[in-house]
């Protein structure tokens, strides 16, 4: 099963999990961030990659071009170890990781959340790559990846549960778009995947395929 179809099926389970008036407050906030046009801003093929240093889940710095120096990067961005879709894409691209380091590629995963929640979802999921901590989506914010979620949706979230707050350290309302890049040891972007819809993400074998395509 591809990972978008075990995205959408659970999908359509959760949906009937969810009451009829948050559904529209979702939808609604999903449709405008759609036509926001923000995807189509950010940071794609051809352009140098921004470099970053963040802070890995055990307090490692890590940099981007210290990164590059060893070859490739996969960078991904996700929203959080709250979101299931992102657990559910993490956890398929760690089934892929021998897949890609046998390509020498470095596969670096990052979110707005503080280390202790990157390191509880590292734990969690057995991950076995790095994933860091954008705190305030300053990283994001340099691909035209960070957003700021509108107030109702906002508040479902709250009522959800789902402690922004504290997990984005008091940037509680910015995530970023769900992305992926390659990006090759010249710190040129190769291929990109940039969607406003959090239920949709870069396939594997897509990734796999644009690193066996790099010179």
């Amino acid at each position: 099963m591809s990972l978008n179809v075990e995205l959408r099926a659970f999908y359509d389970s959760r949906q009937k999990q969810i009451p009829a008036d948050v559904r529209v407050v979702m939808q609604r906030a999903a449709q405008e961030l759609a036509e926001s046009g923000q995807a189509d801003r950010a940071v794609n093929v051809g352009a140098k990659a921004p470099f970053f240093t963040l802070p890995s889940a055990t307090g490692q710095a890590l940099a981007l071009d210290e990164l590059l120096a060893a070859g490739p990067v996969v960078l991904t961005f996700y929203r959080g170890a709250w979101c299931p879709y992102c657990n559910i894409a993490l956890r398929s691209l760690q089934q892929h990781h021998d897949a890609i380091t046998a390509r020498g590629a470095r596969l670096v995963a990052v979110s707005p959340q503080i280390p202790d929640e990157s390191l509880s979802l590292a734990e969690k999921h057995e991950l076995a790559f790095d994933v860091l901590s954008d705190l305030g989506s300053d990283t994001a914010k340099q691909y035209g990846l960070a957003f700021d979620l509108p107030g109702d949706l906002a508040a479902v979230y709250d009522s959800l549960g789902i402690d922004l707050d504290r997990s984005n350290a008091g940037h509680a309302r910015t995530l970023p778009l769900p992305a992926t890049y390659v990006i090759d040891g010249q710190g040129t972007i190769r291929w990109a995947f940039v969607n406003t819809d959090y239920t949709t993400r870069a396939e594997p074998a897509d990734i796999l395929a644009a690193l066996d395509a790099l010179d």
